[in-house]
């Protein structure tokens, strides 16, 4: 299993996982799900207190990814496998992204 911390301008808003089967979980924290001031990271992802599971990577950070010459630059410098959505996303995500959303790995 790998984890990932989710921030919303650099606030801890939940956590992303990654399941042993490939499958994914995202979860907000209980108090960010409390405090009326804080919003949801996305419309799909709705602040709730409850996991959000998907077959795959949710579409919200699936579409934080760099794509064509930028996906294969980042792949290659990185050795991260094309096809490891996940690990692109924390490689990409956890400095540069588009937004307030950023996505940081949780070292073992």
């Amino acid at each position: 299993m790998r984890e990932a911390r989710v921030l919303y301008k650099e606030e801890e808003a939940g956590r992303l996982l990654q399941q042993d089967d490939g499958s994914f979980i995202f979860l907000y924290h209980h108090d960010w799900v409390l405090d009326n001031t804080k919003p949801s990271i996305s419309l799909t992802l709705p602040k709730a207190q409850k996991e959000f599971q998907s077959p795959f990577l949710f579409p919200f950070f699936y579409n934080m990814l760099p794509e064509g010459s930028n996906k294969q630059i980042v792949c290659k410098l990185n050795r991260i496998d094309q096809s490891d959505y996940f690990g692109l996303l924390m490689t990409s995500a956890k400095n540069d992204s588009i937004g307030a959303v950023r996505v940081i790995k949780i070292e073992e």
